[in-house]
């Protein structure tokens, strides 16, 4: 389980692998979901209460204390 914040430039990286264009315009929750959904996964970052999907990358920013 991640228990340190992504960073933007790192997403912007992942980004820039996924061939994502219009990453760099985007926030970072945005560009978050962006990735998610480029990768397979549904966008749910910071949208569900209580998720238990581990590990995730996302997680020490999705499901903050």
């Amino acid at each position: 389980m991640s228990t340190k914040k992504v960073t933007k430039k790192y997403l912007l990286e992942m980004a820039s692998e996924l061939n994502l264009k219009g990453a760099a315009k985007l926030n970072k929750v945005g560009l978050i979901h962006k990735i998610q959904i480029a990768e397979g996964n549904v966008a749910c970052f910071q949208k569900i209460t209580g998720c238990t999907v581990s590990p995730c990358l996302y997680r020490a920013e999705c499901q903050k204390a």
